[in-house]
C-alpha cells in the first residue's frame, strides 16, 4: 500500500499531511499531559516555553512551544527548499500548526507513564518515518539529520536524533527532575528505533535482476530515475542453458519499486532477488526522496 503511494505525487502529500497531524496528536495528548518532553528541537522549544510560562507567568491562548518552533524552523526551512525538496516545507508547516492547536488535557488519557512512553514513542516514531518516507518532514532534526545523511555514510536520521536528545534530557535533568528526563529519554528510544524502521531510505537493498533483455535499456532507465548504475554478469541459465543478463544494484528500499516497475515494463519475465538490510560501504550515495 505504501509502495503506491510513493508514486503518486498527491496520495504522497495527503499522507505526509496525515503523519504530520497524526504525530502532533501522539504528542499532544498522549506525551504532554504526563509532564514529558518530546525530542528534538520540538522539545527543545517546549523546555523554553516551561521556563517562560514558569518564570516570566507568560499565558497564551495557542501553545507557545509551537510559535517558537516556527521561528527556529525558519532557517531550516530555506535549507529544506534548497537541499531537501519543496515538500519538505508544507510538513514542516503543517505539524508546526497542529502542535499549535491540538490543546492536550488537563489529565493524561494514560494514567501509567511508560505505558504512554510505549505508545507515545509508537505513534510519532511511526509518523516521522511515514512523513519523511513521503518525502516531507516535521522539520527540526528531520532536516538537520536528513541534510547530514547525505554527506555521512552510515548516518541515519534516528541515530541523530538520540544523540541530540541525549543532550536536551541531561538539560531537563538539571532544570526540572531526573523522573521527567528519564521518562522523556525512553519515550524518544522508542521514537526514533520506530522512525528508523518505517523511514525505508534508511534501509539499504542489494537488488540482482535476470533478464534476457538488453541490459542497456533498463540501466539507462534507472540512471534517468535513480541516478545510479549497476554491474553486469553473463550467466546461463542450468535448466534451458539460455543465456541471460544478472545485474546487480544497491538501493535504498525507497527506490526498489522504481526499479520493479521499470523491469516490469522492459522484461516482464525477469526476476528478481532483494535482499535487505546490507552494510554498504566505499563510494555509495544516500539518496533521498524531494
Amino acid at each position: 500500500m505504501l509502495q503506491k503511494v510513493q508514486q503518486n505525487k498527491w496520495l504522497r502529500l495527503a499522507a505526509g499531511v496525515f503523519g504530520g497531524i497524526l504525530m502532533a496528536a501522539g504528542i499532544n495528548l498522549i506525551i504532554v499531559p504526563q509532564g514529558m518532553y518530546s525530542g528534538g528541537l520540538y522539545g527543545l522549544c517546549q523546555v523554553i516555553r516551561t521556563l517562560i510560562v514558569t518564570n516570566l507567568g507568560v499565558q497564551t491562548s495557542v501553545d507557545l512551544a509551537g510559535i517558537l518552533y516556527l521561528l527556529v524552523n525558519l532557517p531550516l526551512i530555506a535549507l529544506a527548499w534548497r537541499s531537501l525538496g519543496r515538500e519538505f516545507v508544507l510538513g514542516m508547516a503543517v505539524v508546526t500548526v497542529v502542535n499549535s492547536v491540538i490543546p492536550s488535557p488537563a489529565t493524561p488519557i494514560i494514567a501509567d507513564k511508560l505505558t504512554s512512553c510505549l505508545l507515545g514513542g509508537i505513534i510519532s516514531g511511526f509518523s516521522s518515518g511515514l512523513i519523511l518516507t513521503c518525502g516531507c518532514s516535521t522539520g527540526g532534526l528531520d532536516v538537520l539529520g536528513l541534510y547530514l545523511s547525505k554527506l555521512g555514510k552510515g548516518f541515519t536520521v534516528g541515530r541523530f536524533s538520540i544523540t541530540f536528545n541525549a543532550a536536551l534530557y541531561t538539560l531537563c535533568a538539571v532544570l526540572f527532575d531526573l523522573s521527567t528526563a528519564i521518562y522523556s529519554a525512553i519515550y524518544v528510544v522508542f521514537q526514533a528505533l520506530f522512525l528508523d524502521r518505517v523511514h525505508q531510505q534508511n534501509i539499504s537493498v542489494q537488488m540482482l535482476i535476470f533478464t534476457k533483455e538488453d541490459p542497456e535499456r533498463l540501466n539507462q532507465t534507472i540512471l534517468e530515475k535513480l541516478d545510479r548504475s549497476f554491474t553486469l554478469w553473463e550467466g546461463r541459465g542450468g535448466y534451458s542453458h539460455d543465456q541471460v543478463h544478472v545485474l546487480c544494484v544497491c538501493l535504498s528500499k525507497y527506490e526498489v519499486v522504481s526499479v520493479q516497475m521499470a523491469l516490469s515494463e522492459i522484461d516482464p519475465h525477469a526476476f528478481t532477488i532483494i535482499q535487505e538490510g546490507i552494510r554498504v560501504g566505499g563510494n555509495f550515495g544516500r539518496h533521498l526522496s524531494s
